[in-house]
This record gives C-alpha cells, sequence and structure tokens, in this order.
C-alpha cells in the first residue's frame, strides 16, 4: 500500500532490542535483531531512524549521533523532547535532515504536523486541550458514573489506561512534558518541560464534579499554551496544566473516556479542534509510520521539513495569570461566618460572580464562583482563608474556563 501511494519502498534493515531471544509475532531476516542500539545508528545501510526507547538516554545520544551523521529521525519520545528538544532541533537544522515527532504528542492525533505545516503561516494565539488519555478516563469515569478517584484510577489500571505506578499520568507530568512540546512548535519558543506550572487531578473530590455539573460545567485536565504578549521584543507565554472547569457547551467538554482532543485558536483561521485517540499501540504506530512515509519521502528528495528557529521566551508566572476560580469549602454553619468569608475575598479585591450554600448539620459548604482574579490575589484568598476558624480543612480550588473561550 505505501509503495503504491508513495513510490518507496520501505525496508526494516535493522532492529535494536533488549532482548533477542524474546518470542515475537513478526518474521525478520537473520542478523536484524540486534542488542547493540549504536550499531543500528552507525550502519551505513540504515537510512532513517526511528527512535521508540523512551526516557533520556540513551535515546539523547543515539539520536544526536544519527542527525550528526545527516540520517533523519522519527521519534515518540516526549520527554526527550519536553527536556533536549532544542538541543535536537539544532541538530537536525544544522544536518538538513528531518526529526519528526508526531507520535510525541497525541498519539494518533495529527497535531504536531497541523502546527508546523498546516498552520505554519498562521498566527496562533491558544493551544488548549486534554492530552492525557488516563486522566481523562478517570474524570469521565467520575463525572459520569459518580465513582471516586480511587475506584476510576483503579479500573483504568485493570484496562491498561494507567500504568502500575500513575504518578506521570495524575500528577500531569505527561501531560506537561506534552504542554512543552506544543508550545515550542506552535509559538517557535523553547519551552522546557520544567517551565510548565502543573497541577495533577489527585485533589478533585466527587463534591467538586458535582458542583461543577450543577454549575453547568465538566471538570477537565488542561494543557494550555498560550502567547500573552511581547516582552522586549520577546514572545511572552503561558504555558500550564491543571484541572480546570470546562462549560457545558465547550467542545472539549464532551471528550470523553480516553480519547484525546486539542483546540487551537487562531487570528485567522478562528477556532479549530483536532480530536481521536490519544494513546495505544496501535495510534501511536500510526503516526511513527506516518513521519517515517515523510522522512524516507523526503530523504528520496533531498529536502526536509525545517523545524524553524526556536527563541528564548519569556515564560509567564501563573501567579501573574487571570482567570475566573471556583472555591469550595466547609465552614461552622454559625452567624457571621459568611460575612467574614466575604470579607477576606474583597481585602483582596476578588470579585464573587455566585455563591452557593449548603447545609451539612453543624457545617455548611460555601461554593463560589469568582470574576475574572490574579491568580496570586486568590492564592491570597485561600491563605487567608485557611487562618479562619470557622473554616474546616482547605479550600478546594479549580480554575473556569470562561464561557467565550
Amino acid at each position: 500500500m505505501i509503495a503504491e501511494r508513495t513510490g518507496l519502498d520501505l525496508d526494516v534493515a535493522r532492529v535494536a532490542v533488549r532482548s533477542a531471544s524474546r518470542d515475537r509475532n513478526v518474521t525478520l531476516a537473520d542478523g536484524v535483531l540486534t542488542t547493540d542500539p549504536a550499531s543500528v545508528v552507525n550502519d551505513p545501510g540504515v537510512d532513517v531512524v526511528v527512535e521508540l526507547i523512551g526516557g533520556i538516554e540513551p535515546a539523547r545520544e543515539l539520536l544526536s549521533s544519527a542527525l550528526k551523521l545527516g540520517k533523519p529521525v522519527v521519534t515518540a519520545n516526549k520527554d526527550l523532547l519536553a527536556n533536549y528538544g532544542a538541543e535536537l532541533y539544532t541538530a537536525a537544522d544544522a544536518a538538513g535532515v528531518d526529526l519528526l515527532f508526531e507520535a510525541a504528542v497525541g498519539g494518533g492525533i495529527p497535531l504536531i504536523r497541523s502546527l508546523r505545516e498546516s498552520l505554519a503561516a498562521e498566527p496562533v494565539r491558544r493551544v488548549m486541550g486534554i492530552v492525557n488519555g488516563t486522566t481523562n478516563y478517570i474524570l469521565s469515569q467520575m463525572t459520569e458514573h459518580g465513582t471516586g478517584y480511587h475506584d476510576a484510577l483503579a479500573e483504568a489500571q485493570s484496562l491498561g489506561y494507567a500504568e502500575r505506578d500513575p504518578t506521570a499520568d495524575v500528577e500531569g507530568f505527561d501531560a506537561a512534558a506534552k504542554a512543552s512540546i506544543i508550545a515550542t512548535v506552535a509559538f517557535g519558543a523553547r519551552v522546557l518541560a520544567g517551565s510548565v506550572y502543573r497541577e495533577g487531578i489527585s485533589g478533585i473530590g466527587p463534591a467538586d464534579i458535582a458542583h461543577a455539573r450543577r454549575l453547568g460545567y465538566v471538570v477537565k485536565l488542561l494543557a494550555i499554551a498560550e502567547q500573552v504578549g511581547p516582552v522586549e521584543g520577546k514572545p511572552e507565554l503561558a504555558v500550564r496544566v491543571h484541572p480546570a472547569m470546562v462549560p457545558g457547551d465547550h467542545p472539549l467538554a464532551s471528550v470523553r473516556d480516553s480519547f484525546n482532543a486539542v483546540f487551537v485558536e487562531g487570528d485567522a483561521v478562528g477556532e479549530l479542534m483536532l480530536y481521536g485517540r490519544g494513546a495505544g499501540g496501535r495510534p501511536t504506530a500510526s503516526a511513527v509510520l506516518g513521519d517515517l512515509i515523510d522522512a524516507a519521502g523526503n530523504r528520496r528528495r533531498g529536502t526536509c521539513t525545517p523545524i524553524g528557529a526556536f527563541g528564548e521566551p519569556v515564560v509567564c508566572p501563573i501567579d501573574d495569570l487571570e482567570s475566573e476560580y471556583y472555591i469550595n469549602m466547609e465552614v461552622l454553619d454559625q452567624p457571621g461566618v459568611l460575612a467574614a468569608v466575604a470579607g477576606v475575598f474583597g481585602r483582596h479585591g476578588v470579585s464573587i460572580r455566585s455563591m452557593e450554600q449548603e447545609g451539612l448539620g453543624e457545617q455548611a459548604r460555601l461554593v463560589f464562583i469568582t470574576h475574572e482574579a490574579t491568580e496570586r490575589h486568590v492564592q491570597a484568598t485561600l491563605g487567608d482563608l485557611r487562618e479562619l476558624e470557622a473554616v474546616r480543612g482547605m479550600p478546594a480550588l479549580l480554575r473556569v474556563v470562561s464561557q467565550g473561550s
């Protein structure tokens, strides 16, 4: 099929594996398998290198070597790109060869290719989406079936959506790595994973899910990269991962189970959404093979897809960003408590858009939605609220995606 569509005759020349004796459901010629990955990279008979090892080393060294040898590279390694992407992009440009990584973000969703090629002339304002299938499955189960967080996580693990150690997914590390890659490609700026503000979903409780639904929202873990302004000629970017309340009529609210979706907003094209399976062997393999076909075709034509120059951005700290906020707290049900709570909001200039009160015996639950406020003022508000004798436990906070976004 590939030969008929492209005229390319792709041949698997060498494969490096951990164990050459393991049973595999493919037939390869004698001598193809090896346990020495460097021999694959250095083999003059290998024209394109595909890396699916994961992690930083030895992948970083191997890909650097391949690029220096003038060999195009295809990778699905989000951790490597999120931390050392700039180094590899520079090496690829210097060698005049491809470095393609569609499978690193969004599995089979053609997001990176869309940003690099289809939207190359588009002034992108914001990219916002669900880029982790594990957390989306957990939140979907909590929303649709009332499942508790730990039960939903256990179910995700039983289905193979979550690892035995789910920290990378549920605490937002996976999404943060992908957000850094998205920001780098969308805005032409070197954004490292360590620059991405990150919160996970482990603190989301059934009450937050229920209140969001009653207020017309759905809770999702979002990766957001947006340009907030230039600073001294450099792009100022805000890149973050955190749970958020998404309006029920927003396209991202209907993305269920382990599916991913990314919402792109541009000056000329308006709003676009790419949707599909963001993880899994077959979607990932589809993206890898698509990149391999591109790299092989470009090599035959003596061309490559340029990555572009990546400048150093100014990354806006989360404290400077503005949003609407959901705040949920339990307080003693006594006269004067509501006034004291409202006074704390007022002292920090945080305006309340709506408030609900629910009786809990001797206590009450107060649920607030604020008008747009600066993060540092909201965090200062929470700090003072925790000091009130009437407040029980830690107030919960979620950022709210406004109706017009």
